[in-house]
């Protein structure tokens, strides 16, 4: 996920490039930076000329995480008109100009912003300031269990019944291997609806695999690409990944559709592309362009690893094709719907 920091004041300034120090000795990508104000012009930061609130809306257009570097007012009054729902809102943090709190004030659990202040609390030697119950008491979170194993949530309310279990320190009981279980289970992982539970997480089964020419509009790109979900009857949420050739995974068409959505951007290079197993539609032109015939189903199928089925074959727009894979679950002889 790209992450943008702003900041307001020469303190804010050095809270900043010190995070981008100490990223980059880490192995981490760097924020990129931001300043806003009159008069405020630091070398190797972006001005904010349009006003905090365009500024926010285009971050949570985009899926960016969001730093604040200063006073935890302006972030509120800044994101106040674009806070829709726990499940897509972009990540908020605040750090003080000192650089000694990292708050995460929006998306904590499913944005990642709990987890990606305890990583820059450690670069800035702060303290990372959780008030999340199940992070304050030490519980199991239901909702970070789904983020970190790339589940989807399909009933929202159970997160509340499992993390007041688990923040009481009652045992939560969870079935991954065996459908039906064999009793009520608090949490159920599985592509089903007919079982006793509290939580459904459903796998992610379906890769979307896209070419593309160079620079094509991002709002097209979604629109076409929301477009072809919806006649398979899918949603983002069911996508394990979004794959492409690897010359591609700069294009902020891409980027910018996987950053908003959340679904991880996967590229292939032409050779291993070549070496996907089935039937491909295949174009000389696209061929002659970046080395291999197909790349939109050829990456799906790779995307969806072994004992994958196509279930939508190319399809094309003005400047973009797609294609569907589904993957099978974790043992070769059954898939989640069996």
């Amino acid at each position: 996920m790209e992450k943008i920091a702003i900041c307001f004041t020469g303190y804010g300034r050095a809270v900043i490039e010190k995070i981008n120090t100490e990223a980059k000795k880490a192995g981490i990508n760097p924020v990129i930076p931001y300043v806003s104000g009159e008069g405020k012009d630091y070398p190797g930061f972006t001005k904010v000329t349009g006003g905090l609130c365009a500024f926010v809306q285009e971050a949570f257009s985009r899926g960016q995480a969001i730093l604040f570097v200063g006073a935890m007012g302006i972030c509120i009054r800044a994101i106040a008109p674009f806070v829709r729902d726990k499940m897509t809102d972009s990540p908020v943090l605040v750090i003080d100009d000192a650089g000694r709190y990292v708050i995460p004030v929006l998306a904590g659990h499913v944005g990642g912003a709990n987890k990606l202040a305890v990583i820059i609390a450690k670069l800035l030697h702060a303290e990372p300031v959780l008030t999340t119950s199940t992070d304050v008491n030490g519980a199991f979170s239901a909702d970070v269990y789904a983020r970190e194993e790339n589940l989807s949530i399909a009933n929202r309310d159970g997160i509340k019944k499992v993390s007041a279990k688990a923040i009481e320190g009652k045992a939560i009981t969870l079935s991954v291997k065996d459908y039906p279980p064999k009793e009520p289970v608090d949490i159920i992982v599985a592509d089903r609806t007919d079982a006793e539970y509290d939580l459904l997480l459903r796998p992610r089964l379906y890769t979307l695999g896209v070419g593309m020419k160079r620079d094509k509009d991002p709002a097209d790109a979604e629109a076409f690409l929301l477009m072809i979900l919806e006649e398979q009857k899918l949603t983002t949420d069911d996508l394990y990944a979004i794959c492409t050739i690897d010359v591609k995974q700069d294009e902020p068409a891409l980027r910018t559709f996987s950053q908003k959505y959340g679904v991880p951007l996967i590229t292939f290079d032409a050779p291993l592309l070549k070496k996907a197993e089935g039937t491909f539609t295949a174009s000389a032109f696209v061929e002659q362009t970046v080395g291999v015939d197909n790349v939109c189903e050829r990456a799906a199928m790779l995307g969806a690893g072994s004992g994958a089925v196509m279930i939508m074959k190319k399809t094309a727009a003005e400047g973009i094709t797609a294609a569907i894979g589904k993957r099978r679950y974790g043992r070769e002889d059954r898939t989640w719907e069996e």
